[in-house]
């Protein structure tokens, strides 16, 4: 009877803390944000700077970079020139060629003298051999692999960093949507090499990638990384505005979910929309509704039939149906998985960073978002964002409903994990 009472204890005991993966932040925003002024409006970016946390800072350049063709060569050279310091957060970092040459070009530069200190997910680095972790730590790279499995964390296992950061002399910055893999190298034209953009950015917002860096670096070591080695003065580099601001389930859970539900909101010409995984919840559908409703045109482009995450693609197909009942343009990209997270506004406002428009990134992964106010910037996006329509399909309301039974009932039973996906 002892070991009976005692055994289903444990059972429960254990059942309970892993059900704390699945718990959500408390409070939430519950309700829809009314229409009342423009992205080009001062008190657009007022409330941004204030809501979001960081103000909005001038004197920015950020250059857009596509596939791995781009990316890699420009981290790399980054890496390769760093003379103070290097400050690197990933979710994915897996063996292969690529990681190979990340380790060496990081490990070089710490065998140098120059302080290098990394953050990989746990999770994430799941297909990261041992001997990789190893060699970086070896040559005096400061790695720390974030919230790896012990039995007291087993509640908090569920929280992932899915940031992408890389700070050079705390004066360079990149973040986008790129993890350390071979399915990121190339130039995004077949299934074995994923679609994807990420960002070079130079000025005083590079101080705020610094920082956001910072925040789980103290998280994982305890220490905070500070002085002019990593948060020298930032000149003046263009003529870009622009902030970074992070979220986590451990402070500012809902600065993601408020950021699209404001932007959204302040939309009055066109929402154009880039997601990798599309599992949005019932207020942001109501707010793409809305903004319908006041003739913003409104397109999504999503993974076709490539897609690393087969839940996902079941589990988000549930939603286009009122979507595209409501005028909303949904398009599915055919030659390999788009990676890419991008929001354009209006022509003025730009999202990009790790975050994807799904309720994991946005309530349970640590991310962080940089967004732009420029017109310019934000047309040249638009212009990506086109040619990436042209290696899309367009999904009809009749394709939608004539899609098969298996696909309906799927989506049924993958409803209450949705937040998970």
């Amino acid at each position: 009877m002892f070991w009976t009472i005692a055994i289903t204890a444990l059972a429960t005991s254990l059942i309970l803390v892993l059900l704390k993966n699945f718990k959500t932040p408390e409070k939430v925003v519950e309700r829809r944000f009314e229409h009342h002024h423009a992205v080009s409006d001062s008190q657009f970016r007022r409330e941004m700077s204030v809501l979001m946390g960081p103000t909005i800072v001038h004197g920015n350049r950020v250059t857009a970079l596509h596939n791995g063709n781009e990316i890699f060569p420009a981290m790399l050279q980054a890496i390769r020139s760093a003379q103070t310091s290097i400050t690197f957060e990933t979710f994915i970092y897996w063996s292969g060629d690529i990681g190979e040459e990340f380790a060496q070009a990081l490990s070089e530069r710490a065998r140098a003298g120059v302080p290098v200190n990394v953050i990989i997910d746990w999770v994430g680095s799941d297909k990261m051999e041992q001997s990789l972790l190893d060699s970086m730590q070896a040559a005096g790279v400061q790695l720390h692999q974030y919230r790896p499995l012990h039995w007291y964390n087993v509640g908090r296992m569920n929280n992932r960093t899915h940031r992408k950061l890389l700070v050079i002399d705390g004066c360079i910055g990149f973040t986008g949507g790129v993890g350390i893999a071979d399915h990121w190298t190339g130039d995004g034209g077949d299934p074995e090499h994923w679609r994807d953009t990420h960002y070079r950015v130079e000025g005083p917002v590079v101080a705020q990638l610094q920082a956001a860096f910072n925040d789980n670096w103290i998280k994982t070591t305890g220490r905070v990384l500070n002085g002019p080695s990593y948060f020298p003065p930032l000149q003046k580099m263009g003529e870009v505005d622009a902030h970074v601001f992070v979220a986590s389930p451990s402070g500012g859970s809902e600065s993601m979910h408020l950021m699209y539900l404001l932007a959204i909101a302040a939309a009055e010409s066109t929402i154009d929309l880039a997601a990798s995984y599309f599992v949005p919840d019932r207020l942001l559908i109501e707010a793409l509704i809305a903004a319908r409703d006041r003739d913003v045109r409104v397109r999504i482009l999503l993974p076709g039939p490539h897609i690393d995450s087969f839940t996902v693609k079941i589990a988000s197909k549930a939603d286009w149906g009122e979507l595209l009942q409501a005028g909303v343009e949904i398009h599915v990209y055919q030659p390999t998985m788009l990676h890419t997270k991008l929001l354009v506004i209006d022509a003025e406002f730009v999202s990009v960073g790790s975050t994807n428009f799904d309720m994991r990134s946005i309530r349970l992964n640590d991310e962080a978002s940089l967004n732009i106010y420029s017109s310019d910037f934000a047309t040249q996006m638009t212009a990506v964002f086109e040619a990436d329509l042209l290696a899309a399909e367009s999904y009809s309301l009749a394709r939608w409903k004539s899609r098969p039974l298996r696909e309906k009932v799927s989506e049924k039973v993958l409803l209450p994990i949705r937040s998970q996906l």
